[in-house]
């Protein structure tokens, strides 16, 4: 992840899905002095975690926790700016994707990248017997990416699965 955003010359950028903030550490030590991470989670006791390794790693000044729903962080975001963001990365509820990624793309800009977590759901998404909300959810962002004629898409296969979706 860090390479794309070197690659990208990213500066400003948005992970959903802190957790212990692992994401967020790899993005913010490939972002020059100036770069931003908005970072986006709900659990207060999984991201005082990641606030000691952002701190440990020299990274805290540029990341910026935002504690509640992602959705109201990014309707601000909106609110003031589109097309801000050079890269977002996505990997949190999954029954929510869909409006992650609609709200990513309207603030990353074009030729910025989204780089979505878990789209092959350990297998699951290709298995029919397998419809719990979840899966659904994945499955069916994946059937609306791929036929998205607003992004350039490529899966790459690695771990449980990374879509990458730069805006055209």
């Amino acid at each position: 992840m860090g390479l794309l955003v070197k690659l990208l010359g990213a500066k400003r950028t948005l992970d959903i899905g802190v957790y212990t903030g692992y994401s967020a550490l790899c993005i913010g030590l490939a972002l020059p002095e100036d770069g931003r991470v908005i970072a986006c989670d709900l659990n207060r006791e999984w991201t005082a975690i990641a606030k000691r390794y952002w701190q440990k790693a020299g990274v805290q000044d540029k990341i910026q926790l935002h504690l509640g729903p992602a959705q109201q962080t990014l309707e601000g975001f909106l609110a003031k700016e589109t097309g801000c963001f050079d890269f977002a990365f996505i990997d949190a509820d999954k029954q929510n994707y869909d409006m992650y990624y609609e709200y990513c793309l309207q603030l990353i800009r074009p030729g910025g990248l989204l780089a979505i977590d878990n789209v092959l759901w350990s297998g699951a998404v290709a298995d029919a017997a397998i419809n719990d909300d979840d899966t659904a959810a994945i499955r069916a962002l994946n059937r609306k990416i791929h036929a998205d004629l607003r992004v350039e898409i490529s899966l790459v296969p690695i771990a449980d699965g990374l879509a990458l979706a730069r805006k055209i």
